[in-house]
């Protein structure tokens, strides 16, 4: 069995004792930041931006890559319009307002 005595001075282990109470008290203060109401709130308040700016990027590729989709549909690859493609949608959209006119007129009369 090993001889388990500590061989240290008492001045060594009073300056041991002064280092460990420095840093527990250093791990104190961070714990007693951490904790407080502020440092939680701002804590927070990055976490819901950082999602929203997550968000909102993922939303804003989406979007991108459905128009550039779109885009694509009636235009040609030098970027000229596709008449071909656009005048029966542009018939169709006129269709549909006007329709949704007359049923308009028809529930007020």
């Amino acid at each position: 069995m090993a001889d388990t005595a500590d061989t240290r001075t008492p001045a060594e282990i009073e300056a041991d004792i002064r280092r460990r109470r420095a840093v527990l008290a250093e791990t104190l203060d961070e714990i007693g930041v951490r904790v407080h109401p502020k440092t939680l709130v701002g804590d927070a308040k990055a976490k819901v931006a950082s999602n929203v700016d997550h968000t909102l990027g993922r939303a804003y590729v989406q979007v991108n890559r459905v128009v550039s989709e779109v885009r694509a549909q009636f235009t040609d690859e030098a970027g000229a319009p596709r008449l071909e493609r656009i005048v029966p949608v542009a018939l169709v959209a006129v269709g549909v307002v006007g329709l949704l006119a007359v049923s308009g007129r028809r529930r007020r009369g």
